[in-house]
């Protein structure tokens, strides 16, 4: 099978570009001008370098493909990017697939949108929409948090800082899954035969846990005495009204503006199905994938087995 994967340069997209050349696939990096050097070589690979939203004609070097992965995501959240990279860049991946017949477009997205109320998940559901009016079959991949975006406290305790929590530490809860874990998954559904587009949420091995059950693991791991500062996630709406006069006349102050929505969001949303019928996330409900662990990925960072994951724009400590 011949594979079309987008986003090969970020923290997933690598782990599915891993994935996919471990079970032999033939792969087709599609990267921005300038970014082939990023990504490794491999006789089943081919890199292509195009800018999709500027160059109409950037898919004519592709020939025919069997399937199309995206795990393209906006860097910052600002409205403008998530528009033109959570839609628009994923819209021409899917006017290319529609054109030349794909038999499945998979699509890495956020179970974040169950409450749209960011720029970038309203961006994403906008796609999802188109993704499943198309003709071609869909697979909308839904997880929860990743292992990186629970990495940002390990040098902070490592030098002997307290955790730090939002409110109780309790008022949310997440199945993290690895990188990984979450490219098996993916790539497993480049067999799926069925047709119309499907939905899957999906978290790592459970059980859930609260930020206050991740500081523990992450002392643990790094010998620490479990310690805790809280801080109220309100101080994000705090500091967003502070900068509001200032939005009204500096596109970045928006832009900021935003970010502190999504540092809001994260700090009191939960990352689990959210059952509408009765207004509540459900841990029970969500489904899990792989083996690997937060605490046994905490346990190689520390011990410098792994290292420390880069982390993207959106970062709350």
């Amino acid at each position: 099978m011949r594979v079309l994967l987008a986003g090969a340069t970020g923290y997933i997209g690598r782990a599915v570009l891993n994935e996919l050349l471990a079970q032999d696939y033939e792969v087709l990096v599609l990267v921005r001008p300038g970014s082939g050097g990023n990504v490794a070589s491999s006789p089943a690979l081919t890199v292509i370098e195009a800018d999709v939203l500027a160059d109409p004609t950037w898919q004519r070097s592709l020939g025919q493909v069997d399937a199309v992965i995206s795990c393209v995501a906006s860097r910052s959240g600002a409205p403008a990017d998530a528009e033109r990279v959570e839609f628009g860049f994923n819209r021409a991946l899917l006017e290319y697939a529609e054109q030349t017949g794909v038999s499945r477009f998979i699509l890495l997205s956020a179970i974040c949108v169950q409450k749209p109320r960011l720029a970038f998940q309203r961006e994403k559901l906008k796609f999802e929409a188109l993704l499943s009016k198309s003709s071609v079959p869909g697979t909308i991949i839904r997880p929860t948090a990743f292992f990186r975006s629970l990495a940002g406290q390990i040098e902070r305790v490592r030098a002997g800082k307290p955790f730090l929590l939002f409110g109780s530490g309790h008022l949310t809860a997440c199945k993290p899954i690895s990188d990984r874990d979450l490219a098996r998954f993916m790539v497993l559904k480049l067999m799926d035969a069925s047709e119309g587009t499907h939905v899957y949420p999906i978290g790592g091995p459970g059980p859930a846990l609260t930020p206050q059950e991740q500081g523990r693991l992450l002392c643990e791991a790094l010998g620490k005495p479990f310690r805790t500062t809280s801080v109220p996630p309100e101080m994000f709406d705090w500091m967003r009204w502070l900068i509001a006069p200032l939005a009204w006349f500096s596109s970045g102050m928006r832009d900021r503006a935003e970010f502190l929505r999504i540092a809001k969001f994260y700090a009191t949303e939960s990352m689990l199905v959210w059952d509408e019928s009765s207004q509540r996330y459900d841990a029970r409900n969500t489904p899990e994938f792989g083996t690997d662990t937060l605490s046994g990925f905490y346990a190689k960072v520390c011990s410098g087995e792994l290292p420390l994951p880069e982390r993207g724009e959106q970062r709350l400590f």
